[in-house]
């Protein structure tokens, strides 16, 4: 029996897809949790061993345009963190010819560009107005002079265009542990002084890693374990590739 007409390769159904796979399932604990906590209360940490769902946990509850993504490397320092975040949110970066106060170059971060009045960052364009949704938008063209080091300055570049969007960490495991303690103590800052909230995917298996790294993250991070999965769960995912493969597996629950 035909589930389906279309025609789709195993490698369409099952398997390391970019996007969501065809036979995804949202887990209804894991989902429950996360979309329970993207309040901005607490930044959210998603956890688990290697290939467990946690990028795809992340795609099924919020849509592209709701976030920034940005993939950590292991070369990185906090700087790099900062400034990617920067050039993500739309910022240019140039070296500026200024210093900080330990000596260090600064960055001078310019924007020009279209902000909603409501804070969501768009592209450069027309300036537009919906007067029945009361929405209204403004160009805006902020310079500033930016300590790569200093939370504040970058929040201070982010609260500028009214940026709303999640930040999301992915890979954060990739980074030095020296570095994921230093931005360990950076998040607590940018819980304290602004609204913005980070998602943090990492593989580990501990839930509270950030926690270890700074005590003073109690009860401001949220940790969603995506490594486990239910027998009922692995089952559901087989039954629906086999659909769209149109196929059965005999026997396989034995």
């Amino acid at each position: 029996m035909l589930f389906n007409n279309k025609v789709y390769k195993t490698n369409d159904v099952y398997g390391i897809q970019r996007d969501l796979t065809l036979n995804y399932i949202k887990r209804q604990k894991v989902y429950k949790k996360l979309i329970e906590n993207l309040d901005r209360s607490r930044h959210v940490v998603i956890y688990g061993s290697s290939k467990r769902g946690k990028t795809s946990l992340k795609k099924s509850c919020l849509k592209s345009d709701e976030y920034i993504n940005i993939q950590c490397l292991n070369h990185w320092k906090l700087t790099d963190i900062h400034l990617a975040i920067l050039k993500k949110a739309g910022y240019q970066t140039t070296q500026s010819v200024k210093q900080t106060a330990s000596g260090k170059q600064k960055v001078a971060a310019s924007f020009d560009g279209v902000v909603n009045f409501f804070g969501l960052a768009g592209s450069k364009g027309t300036i537009a107005a919906d007067t029945e949704q009361q929405k209204t938008t403004e160009t805006l063209l902020e310079n500033f002079d930016v300590d790569p080091d200093d939370v504040n300055d970058i929040i201070t570049c982010l609260n500028a265009i009214k940026f709303q969007k999640y930040i999301v960490l992915e890979d954060f495991h990739y980074l030095d542990i020296d570095i994921q303690r230093e931005f360990a103590v950076v998040l607590k800052a940018f819980h304290e002084a602004s609204r913005f909230c980070f998602i943090i995917i990492g593989v580990w298996l501990e839930e509270n890693r950030l926690i270890v790294h700074n005590g003073d993250l109690t009860g401001r991070v949220i940790a969603v374990d995506a490594d486990k999965w239910t027998y009922k769960e692995l089952m559901q995912v087989i039954d629906e590739g086999a659909k769209l493969l149109n196929i059965n597996f005999n026997n396989y629950g034995d």
